[in-house]
């Protein structure tokens, strides 16, 4: 199998921090013997990603067959989205919200994950904003023993509807008057969203000291991106704040509401520094 590179800052995804989560994910997997579904969430640039392969190659070290699936390899392909954007609103074109997942393609991947079947792992190209091929997905063809999902908004819960009135940002209030972006994407996280959280066994939430340090954070994973593949150019500042707009409204809802909903947290500094947990 292929893991992933993530060359940015590696906080907090020590051996020992690496060590702790699987610790507890073995703890709690199934009595069956069924795979362990172990999921971390937290904000763009928190270290999700760099902290699931840490736990992955802590459990391959130990002899368990692991692997890692991103809630950002199950974005809907560029087709799928700008077909939502014709027929819903033009900001669906963007990956990220909740709505531009596939959800289906998540579920058939965990249906083979819990048979014990072969499968392909999803990827998706973020710098050409499309779904890699099938052809170039990573093979599993032993039963996992460990399947960690990490993802941004994994295990957040809907606001209440009356919540959307008011716009957060300049995006909502000039590109979304009437709320008709944010109120589909706010019904899905609560509507579709809850079948695919009920499926993971322990979750693992990273928070934030703020939405604000996102921007620093999310920029450090631009660059590296486009470090990692010569020739190509990732979003500038002002396109990256405008992104990031997308995300905020759904961000802040993870900071208010992940603390309580996750079995474990751990608390950041803005270097991504673990300042306490629970």
């Amino acid at each position: 199998m292929q893991v992933k590179a993530h060359p940015i800052p590696r906080p907090p995804a020590g051996a020992a921090q690496a060590q702790a989560v699987l610790a507890d994910a073995w703890a709690h997997r199934p009595h069956d013997g069924a795979t362990a579904v172990l999921a971390i969430s937290g904000l763009q640039g928190s270290g999700k990603s760099t902290l699931a392969d840490a736990v992955v190659e802590a459990a391959r070290v130990r002899g368990h067959v692991a692997a890692t699936l991103s809630l950002d390899d199950l974005y809907l392909t560029v087709a799928q989205r700008r077909a939502l954007a014709a027929d819903i609103h033009p900001l669906l074109r963007t990956r990220g919200p909740p709505g531009t997942h596939d959800l289906a393609l998540a579920a058939h991947v965990l249906d083979a994950v819990a048979a014990g079947r072969p499968l392909r792992l999803p990827r998706f190209d973020k710098l050409a904003d499309d779904r890699l091929p099938e052809s170039a997905w990573p093979r599993v063809d032993a039963p996992l023993d460990l399947l960690v999902i990490e993802g941004w908004c994994v295990g957040v819960p809907a606001e209440a509807d009356e919540a959307l009135a008011v716009p957060l940002n300049a995006l909502e209030r000039e590109e979304d008057a009437q709320a008709t972006w944010r109120r589909y994407c706010n019904q899905a996280l609560g509507a579709r969203y809850p079948a695919l959280w009920n499926r993971l066994h322990r979750l693992w939430a990273l928070q934030a000291p703020s939405f604000e340090v996102v921007t620093a954070w999310r920029g450090q994973q631009e660059r590296a991106l486009e470090a990692a593949t010569p020739g190509r150019t990732g979003m500038d500042d002002a396109a990256l704040a405008r992104f990031l707009q997308h995300y905020e409204r759904v961000s802040r809802q993870a900071l208010r509401t992940l603390p309580e909903r996750a079995d474990r947290v751990l608390w950041l500094d803005a270097a991504r520094r673990i300042a306490r947990e629970r």
